[in-house]
């Protein structure tokens, strides 16, 4: 994970991006100096680097032939604006222990509804993909995405073992 880790950033800081247009020469900065930038980004800034980071990640890892990234790379934007949508609906407690039994099941239910929207969405972007890439590539991309993931709530977790991280469903 850590290969594909500096892979990906290596790609991000050498590709045309948002990073290139904040006029730092993100190759020759050392790990802190580039981290201290980063931390002094607006979200929105960091959000756009992040995206760029895991698309750029993404098209590496899989290898998308150079006459199909921008088409991949809008796809895989969709795909997430769209996953993200659906897991802002739902809306964790922090106070099972005062739920009443009604509360909880409600809570199940509607996290078992987002799941399911979930998978629903993941279903029809693997078509969608699979017009640009190999069906291998999109099984490939969907793990990929999913290490992606549990590296950053792992890190997430190990810096912030104060206050409990929620997971979405």
């Amino acid at each position: 994970m850590k290969k594909i880790l500096f892979l990906g950033i290596t790609l991000l800081f050498a590709s045309n991006s948002f990073a290139q247009e904040q006029k730092y020469d993100w190759k020759k900065m050392k790990p802190e100096q580039r981290k201290e930038v980063i931390q002094n980004m607006s979200p929105q800034e960091r959000m756009t680097l992040l995206k760029q980071f895991r698309e750029n990640m993404i098209v590496s890892e899989l290898d998308v032939p150079q006459n199909e990234q921008t088409e991949f790379k809008t796809l895989f934007s969709e795909y997430q604006d769209k996953q993200n949508e659906i897991k802002n609906k739902f809306k964790p407690s922090e106070d099972y222990d005062n739920m009443s039994d009604d509360e909880a099941k409600r809570h199940l239910n509607e996290s078992f509804e987002i799941g399911q929207q979930l998978l629903d969405n993941r279903k029809i972007y693997a078509q969608k993909f699979m017009k640009v890439i190999k069906p291998q590539q999109v099984l490939q991309m969907y793990q990929t995405e999913g290490k992606m993931r549990n590296k950053i709530l792992d890190k997430k977790d190990g810096q912030s073992k104060k206050s409990p991280q929620s997971r979405r469903p």
